[in-house]
């Protein structure tokens, strides 16, 4: 055994290298082959030397070249790769090429599959992929509508004393399903027998395969024994002298798998449809300062350096510093946090967030692409474009079926033609196609879709809206959860908690401490307010208002002074806190609660404990997941005393604090890169990018729609007992598929051999095309009535 190391020029994507590896392991002297797709070099294993020249013609019919290792190669003009999130560029959903995209539309060379646009910069980006949804939209309107009179003039045949016969002989009718099948089949779902050819010529056998070989020969039977009926043994005729045909067959599957196709279109939108709500949080032009004058420009014309005027209300045009003036800053969309920050010179700010009641200067610091409002845009669309592709157990079984059905209609014919009655030829092709009918995929292509239709529905039933197969399969086995804090295991919304007086009356502290906030638009203002409303305390006018940037606000009513905030108010107004009061008050920050300060005329008289309360279903979810073996992770922008405070009473898993959207991102990724399948749930626009790289993204019902729009599964009522819900549903969907595909194969387990004519010699039988028809029918009708069983399925 000897081992060389080669050049190979020429690959590209991972379907490259997977074909350099096939052609040369073709050689007989070759033992193994493993190719560096990204050094461009082949370690060949080989049980005696084989000469360069005899490798380099094993891929003188490809675009690959081999050399010697060593080699001065020259270097390759290779066409440069298209950019990611430009219009016009196309991938394919399975990721059979790896990486690989296309300039233009059509299909995958490998599966077959319908490549899918990138989602584009621009608002208008998924106009592509909108058309080529409507396009699919149109198809299944015609399929349909040509399927349903092919199948009702098939099934009448049951009826005794057919109406319809009544009107016209029987082979009349069969005219009349040919040409109501000939624009389900050359014009509907033409691109389905596309991609069976193309899956034969690649050796990727799929779904595809099966359904264009099984619909392909059942339509092609039909059509000859609709022509040539007198060629047919006298087993294939029915009582009035025709052949039993398949028409009804053929369409009904097409049009089914056509509906799969225009489900999982849909859900491609999501991509798109996520960008397009990030870009509405991005501003299209700024003010501009310079030489002491002020003029709006196009957000795209600024440059780093520039001072630019944010006035209050208005959406940060881009990533910078305060460079003169203070404001509270709305960063939610960053943090995921509802309690605005306090800015001032010198402290940065991002593209996105909101100013509030202050105008501010800052300079440019990042521009264009290298904003991180642009960096979450970009990360959503990365992480979705890599997303594993669900690989159904439909297509892996077909990998095994489909050789296996041809292999035995191909023997069939072998030994008709040779051991058979005359006319050996006719009955071994007759036989041969039996084999491949009875074969053909009706209830297979069922077994997959029916589940997850009534599953799907099931799950809305229940408050838990799916919106993609792929996650159905995936959310049975998920062994880690990612959850943000603020308004997934937290309400999301601060409010009062407590109310400490020092020798003060408490109601009259409540009134004071809401007058004086219901000038301000913060939340943890806001939340006093509803507090005082919700007592009924009175709200009285105020005399003066005055808001310090980092430390509180002060306000005048009757002749009295109001100062509420945090410790730096209480020593610049040289307000003492007593050391007890003091202890206690840190105490409770320490359980990540904010406790504004309260005084009058100079003197504390109390303290306001506001907080963002857990949801009540939080830690019973929490407790059954980890039950199920499931690590729970919190990963939330809040500070790590809040944090720690929520995952202690929460008793998770691990705890990590301070995080920015790319760092979720980057959690997901790395546990994905150990195996493990990770489900992320957030609501937020900093959830966004690891909601859509997770193999099951789950978005709270009452969050943001970027958030929703990036998510596979939305839970309604934004509880995490619905993601208790949606495990269960996955694995008794998981499970039910199972048990479709059982019965889809039973039947045709045992009816191939019949049709292979294991009886004739015995028996002198064939297997009729009527029984056939009979046996694919019972097929069909346990895998609908099996998944017919989800419905009355109790998810509690």
């Amino acid at each position: 055994m000897m081992k060389h190391t080669y050049q190979i020029t020429g690959m590209s994507c991972n379907g490259c290298k997977s074909h350099v590896e096939e052609v040369l392991l073709q050689i007989l002297q070759i033992q193994s082959v493993s190719v560096d797709l990204k050094a461009g070099e082949a370690d060949v294993e080989m049980s005696e030397h084989v000469p360069i020249s005899q490798l380099k013609d094993a891929l003188a019919d490809s675009q690959y070249d081999i050399f010697p290792e060593g080699h001065q190669v020259e270097e390759q003009k290779l066409a440069p790769m298209p950019v990611i999130g430009v219009k016009g560029v196309y991938y394919c959903p399975m990721h059979c090429e790896g990486e690989k995209t296309y300039p233009k539309p059509g299909h995958c060379p490998v599966c077959g599959m319908d490549l899918v646009s990138e989602a584009s910069s621009q608002p208008e980006g998924d106009d592509e992929e909108h058309y080529a949804f409507q396009v699919l939209v149109k198809k299944f309107k015609v399929s349909v509508a040509f399927t349903v009179p092919i199948f009702i003039i098939a099934m009448s045949e049951m009826i005794p004393n057919n109406p319809l016969f009544e009107w016209m002989p029987v082979r009349y009718w069969n005219w009349v399903q040919l040409v109501l099948s000939i624009p389900v089949v050359f014009y509907a779902t033409w691109m389905f027998f596309q991609r069976a050819y193309a899956s034969i010529v690649s050796g990727m056998y799929n779904m595809f395969t099966l359904i264009g070989i099984g619909a392909g020969v059942a339509w092609l039977f039909s059509l000859m024994g609709l022509l040539f009926p007198e060629v047919f043994p006298a087993q294939f005729h029915t009582a009035s002298g025709t052949i039993h045909m398949y028409f009804e067959s053929a369409t009904v599957i097409l049009t089914l798998v056509l509906l799969g196709q225009l489900l999982e279109a849909r859900a491609h939108n999501k991509t798109s449809s996520a960008v397009k709500e990030l870009l509405k949080l991005a501003s299209n032009e700024a003010v501009k300062v310079e030489e002491n004058q002020e003029f709006v420009i196009a957000i795209d014309r600024i440059k780093i350096g520039d001072i630019l005027r944010v006035k209050p209300g208005d959406k940060i045009p881009v990533d910078g510093v305060i460079s003169d003036g203070q404001s509270v800053i709305d960063e939610s969309m960053v943090t995921g946090e509802p309690i605005p920050v306090d800015k001032q010179i010198g402290d940065k700010v991002i593209a996105g967030t909101i100013n509030g009641n202050q105008s501010f200067l800052m300079e440019a610091t990042k521009v264009g692409a290298d904003t991180l409002l642009s960096q979450i845009i970009e990360m959503v669309k990365q992480a979705s474009r890599s997303r594993a592709p669900i690989q159904k157990l439909a297509d892996r079984i077909s990998g095994y079926f489909v050789p296996a059905v041809v292999g035995i209609s191909a023997i069939t014919f072998v030994i008709w033609l040779i051991f058979g009655p005359e006319p050996s030829m006719v009955y071994a092709l007759v036989n041969a196609i039996a084999v491949l009918i009875i074969a053909c995929p009706c209830a297979l292509g069922l077994a997959t879709p029916m589940s997850v239709m009534v599953g799907v529905g099931k799950g809305a039933e229940i408050g838990v809206l799916i919106k993609e197969a792929a996650s159905l399969e995936k959310m049975s086995g998920i062994d880690a959860l990612i959850i943000d804090k603020t308004g997934t295991l937290t309400e999301g919304k601060p409010v009062v908690e407590q109310v400490f007086t020092f020798d003060f009356n408490e109601t009259e502290l409540i009134s004071l401490v809401a007058s004086v906030n219901q000038q301000s638009e913060h939340p943890l203002a806001t939340a006093t307010v509803d507090y005082a409303k919700s007592k009924s305390a009175e709200l009285v006018a105020l005399d003066r208002f005055e808001s310090i940037t980092g430390k509180g606000v002060v306000a005048d009513i009757k002749n009295s002074e109001i100062a509420i905030g945090n410790e730096k108010l209480m020593n610049d107004f040289k307000i003492e806190i007593v050391p007890s009061v003091e202890k206690h008050i840190k105490e409770v920050q320490q359980k990540g609660k904010t406790v504004p300060y309260v005084a009058v005329n100079g003197q504390l008289v109390g303290a306001i404990v506001i907080a963002d309360p857990i949801k009540p279903t939080s830690k019973q979810a929490i407790k059954k997941l980890q039950a199920n073996g499931i690590e729970v992770i919190m990963m939330t922008g809040d500070n790590q005393l809040t944090a720690q405070a929520v995952a202690d009473e929460l008793e998770l898993d691990d705890v990590i604090a301070d995080c920015l959207p790319e760092d979720k991102m980057n959690r997901v990724s790395e546990l994905k890169k150990d195996g493990r399948v990770v489900a992320m749930a957030g609501d937020g626009i900093n959830d966004a990018p690891a909601l859509a790289l997770a193999d099951v993204g789950i978005a709270m019902g009452t969050g943001t729609d970027v958030a929703i729009e990036s998510a596979a599964i939305t839970l309604v009522k934004g509880d995490l007992n619905g993601i208790v819900k949606a495990r269960k549903l996955s694995t008794a969907v998981m499970k039910n598929i199972k048990q479709n595909l059982f019965f889809a194969l039973i039947y045709n387990g045992l009816g191939v051999p019949l049709a292979a004519g294991v009886l004739f010699p015995v028996f002198g039988l064939l297997l009729s095309p009527m029984i056939a028809a009979l046996v694919m029918s019972f097929s069909s009708v346990s895998v609908i009535s099996n998944a017919l069983r989800l419905k009355s399925l109790k998810i509690e």
